[in-house]
């Protein structure tokens, strides 16, 4: 397949992934002023937290109405669910409807993610979906530099609700190419009904645990009753998922997928890379204004070169796999090169220069690039194509599991060092070995030579009778 075959259908997604990636990184600038207006910055960090639990806990969900209805049409509803959301965040008169409108954006851009990274899967051969994944990597790239430099020039030029506003014209366009150029797949409508209890004990695990994560050693102490009521919370819902997922005909997180090999190593390591990338994006730009003097906008372009290397990576990866059929070799030079770039930023912070930091993220940058992509083809690879929307929802759900733990985790850490410049040294060094954990899992995989041509339509599985199986 060629890019001009595919240019408009491909470029429907990539637009319809793009507020979701966006709105990720552009409101980080804008929260100050949005606390002015509508409450304090203690209380306005709902307004992320809300958008990030709601994100990952109804990943399951979406993936099951993706599966069963035909991606097509459940991209268009989470879509437009998702510009609806928009537009009344930008319409939002107190915090309280913001926060609510947030986790119903954030709600609709878990679907988003997760649906149009499989539809990738339906539209491209299996050689070429590095290439095409490659492309949709550097579009995050982008985003991830772009989004904060956005919401500081809309915010200060217009207002801060036009970092919502901005979504529409994007999400519009995106609507119509869906509708007009993106080939419609039929769904599978098995025997059995979706497991919604399970989708619901996921969910509840989910909140949960972010907000542990969230919450713990800064909102309350990690032994307040809070905490400790959201950590039984935990225990009784993963319990209760794993117990219910063994027995139901069509659950939520299928426990057969997770122990194929290149699904769990693959998971693991998206966890693994994205609480590296968290480290990175979350406190070079801290680092950046706080010990180098760079302004906010100076430390937004300076992380360009961080993008630079994602993008000429992921373009050179994508090719000689779409070339060649191998794909292994791509990410262990990728993590190798992330962990480089990691331990050569923890070595160099205290020389406060900012040339070091650049070329620093530039090995970064050019490390991940052919990490998060290839990944993505390795398991679209390695399960049926009938089982794509259910391995990239696992994959995206513990992407976005290893962003939230990550943040978290490393936020803590770096407070507890009282100061920038040590703080950044330690949350840089302790990125590293989970580089060279997930270069370690990645080693554990299979390579098995990408095929050609899509795989042609499964015949549908009968059902078995279980929990929820039709009678």
């Amino acid at each position: 397949m060629r890019l001009p075959k595919l240019s408009l259908p491909f470029v429907a997604i990539v637009l319809a992934m793009l507020p979701a990636v966006l709105d990720q990184t552009i409101l980080a600038t804008a929260l100050p002023t949005i606390a002015s207006d509508l409450g304090t910055l203690a209380d306005v960090s709902w307004v992320v937290s809300a958008y990030v639990v709601a994100s990952a806990a109804t990943i399951p969900v979406r993936r099951g109405r993706g599966d069963r209805l035909g991606r097509k049409r459940v991209l268009e509803v989470s879509l437009a669910l998702f510009l609806a959301a928009s537009a009344i965040c930008g319409l939002a008169g107190s915090l309280t409807m913001l926060v609510a409108a947030r986790a119903v954006q954030g709600a609709a851009a878990g679907g988003l993610m997760t649906l149009a990274m499989a539809a990738v899967g339906d539209l491209v051969s299996p050689r070429e979906r590095a290439r095409y994944q490659g492309y949709i990597a550097a579009v995050f790239a982008l985003a991830t530099v772009a989004g904060p430099l956005a919401g500081g020039l809309l915010t200060e030029q217009v207002s801060w609700r036009w970092v919502f506003y901005v979504n529409l014209p994007l999400g519009l366009a995106a609507l119509a190419g869906l509708r007009l150029r993106f080939p419609a797949v039929p769904g599978e409508r098995p025997a059995a009904r979706f497991d919604v209890a399970g989708a619901a004990l996921l969910a509840t695990a989910t909140c949960a645990l972010m907000l542990i994560c969230i919450w713990g050693g800064s909102k309350f102490a990690w032994d307040s009753g809070q905490i400790v009521a959201l950590g039984a919370a935990l225990v009784l819902a993963a319990g209760g998922l794993v117990w219910r997922e063994r027995r139901a005909a069509d659950p939520a997180v299928p426990l057969d997928l997770l122990r194929l090999p290149t699904v769990a190593l693959s998971s693991a390591a998206f966890f693994l890379t994205t609480a590296s990338l968290f480290a990175v994006t979350v406190f070079a730009p801290v680092y950046l204004q706080a010990a180098t003097g760079a302004s906010p906008t100076g430390a937004g372009l300076l992380l360009v070169a961080m993008m630079v290397g994602v993008t000429v990576s992921t373009n050179v990866a994508g090719r000689r796999i779409a070339r060649g059929g191998r794909y292994k070799r791509y990410p262990l030079a990728g993590l190798a090169l992330m962990a480089a770039g990691l331990a050569a930023m923890a070595a160099l912070v205290g020389e406060r220069s900012q040339l070091a930091t650049v070329l620093c993220l530039g090995v970064f940058g050019l490390g991940f690039g052919m990490v998060g992509q290839v990944l993505t083809v390795i398991v679209q690879n390695g399960v049926e194509r009938r089982r794509l929307g259910t391995a990239m929802a696992t994959t995206n759900f513990f992407r976005a599991l290893g962003g939230a733990v990550g943040a978290a985790v490393l936020g803590a850490v770096f407070a507890s060092q009282g100061g920038v410049v040590p703080g950044v040294r330690l949350v840089f060094g302790i990125a590293v070995p989970l580089a060279l954990l997930a270069l370690a899992l990645v080693w554990r995989l299979e390579e098995r030579k990408l095929g050609e041509e899509v795989a042609k339509p499964p015949t549908p599985i009968p059902s078995r009778p279980a929990i929820g199986a039709a009678r």
